[in-house]
């Protein structure tokens, strides 16, 4: 999945170990929140009382949206940083749903837990965009 490119020398130059490292640090960090997403919805529900309440579907369509945004951009990292940012918006707007949501949880609490996820998806597409401009100028430089 990511494409290593080598100098004349055959080692790789710094411009590209910062952007496989980027890349391999926004992945890790979406994979952090979309696990953590599907943790807390598994053992306790995030919105809502009940485990079972259908309120909480809102999350799988927040990763939905990740999913299939990592999809149509091919795993690009310009892609993944859009996607990432929708999906990080999308977040943000059920946060906002839990807020109105009759029997949730306080509304710091709420925050906090719906701004950590937003801040992972957030973070995680600036990783992108990062790994995408490092990528771009090592491809100007090298045509």
């Amino acid at each position: 999945m990511l494409e290593r490119s080598r100098t004349a020398s055959g080692k790789q130059g710094p411009m590209q170990l910062q952007s496989n490292v980027a890349y391999r640090f926004a992945v890790g960090l979406a994979l952090v929140a979309a696990f953590l997403i599907v943790w807390f919805n598994v053992a306790a529900g995030l919105m809502g009382i009940e485990d079972d309440d259908p309120a909480n579907l809102l999350y799988v369509g927040v990763l939905a949206i990740g999913f299939v945004g990592a999809i149509i951009a091919r795993f690009q990292p310009r892609g993944l940083a859009r996607a990432l940012f929708v999906t990080a918006l999308a977040q943000a707007l059920v946060a906002a749903i839990a807020l109105k949501y009759p029997n949730t949880a306080s509304p710091v609490q709420i925050g906090l837990l719906h701004g950590l996820f937003v801040a992972l998806f957030a973070g995680a597409a600036l990783l992108f965009r990062y790994a995408a401009r490092s990528r771009s100028a090592r491809a100007e430089t090298a045509g």
